[in-house]
């Protein structure tokens, strides 16, 4: 069955080539089958279009008038066509990411780098917060997907692990001596703790394993960023509770001591999440792919 669109743009060919044998060759169609459709158009609308002449047709004056709407119609119908393609080959549009800093910093910015490289007129929008909070934003739609610590546990949310992480304990100079035999997690919890605030994610993960083993912490400080955590712990200010693959530079320069446990914190991974009620965008899919592949 020919769609009202279908009929349309029939008429316009038409009326373009002012026959329907040329109209035919165009759309690769018989001659009899663009007959049937003009007139089960002109039937639709009550109005004769065309007028019928030996020498092929040409348009009545409702036809013209019709004309006119109808290829600005047809023209605006392609143009949003075009940009739906230029959305999936991301050549347009927008993608709008929800990350925390310290994993902005070390593991998402030679993602993004790559990935804006790839895809220059692409607009990148990115929010920063803890976990929890960029999650609210996306629910709320305000980002696409969001780039975390896991685990997080959600039945409204896709979660895809893309990178193992461990955490660990370091230290300066002043505990060399202290920490130079391995120490169980009760004694560590004696020592001066420098942990990220409650609200972090990686600061529950490790709270509650260090819990399941029955060692409960105090820490001496509690801070807003990784980077100020590690900070505090190379002007010897404690021992910090720390990401290792964000600490690397530190502790190959010496500046930092890994703590020698005698257990060990489960690796866990950072991951990307989205809502399961709404399909990702084209860029959103693409960043993903490059997300986990790498």
């Amino acid at each position: 069955m020919v769609s009202k669109l279908d009929l349309y743009r029939i008429f316009c060919i038409v009326g373009k080539n002012e026959s329907f044998s040329g109209a035919a060759k165009e759309l690769f169609m018989t001659q009899p089958a663009i007959s049937q459709s003009i007139m089960q158009l002109e039937k639709e609308l009550e109005t004769r279009l065309f007028n019928r002449t030996p020498k092929g047709v040409t348009l009545t004056n409702e036809g013209s008038l019709l004309l006119e709407y109808v290829n600005s119609a047809i023209n605006l119908i392609e143009i949003g066509e075009e940009k739906i393609a230029e959305f999936k080959n991301l050549t347009i549009g927008e993608l709008r990411i929800g990350v925390g800093d310290t994993i902005s910093k070390y593991f998402l910015l030679p993602q993004l780098e790559a990935f804006r490289n790839r895809y220059p007129s692409l607009k990148l929008k990115i929010e920063n917060g803890t976990t929890d909070a960029l999650i609210s934003l996306l629910k709320s739609g305000e980002v696409d997907i969001v780039v975390c610590n896991l685990p997080v546990v959600d039945d409204a949310l896709n979660v895809r692990p893309c990178m193992d992480i461990h955490d660990t304990f370091v230290y300066g100079d002043k505990y060399r001596k202290l920490l130079a035999r391995p120490i169980g997690f009760h004694e560590l919890a004696k020592l001066p703790l420098i942990f990220l605030e409650p609200s972090s994610n990686s600061r529950k993960y490790v709270e509650d394993f260090l819990l399941s083993k029955g060692v409960k912490i105090s820490p001496e400080f509690e801070l807003g960023s990784h980077d100020l955590v590690v900070e505090f712990a190379r002007i010897n200010m404690g021992i910090a509770c720390v990401t290792r693959e964000f600490t690397e530079d530190y502790l190959e320069s010496g500046v930092l001591q890994e703590v020698q446990l005698k257990g060990e914190i489960p690796r866990r991974s950072i991951g990307v999440c989205s809502l399961k009620s709404v399909p990702l965008s084209p860029a959103s899919t693409r960043f993903l792919e490059l997300l986990v592949r790498e």
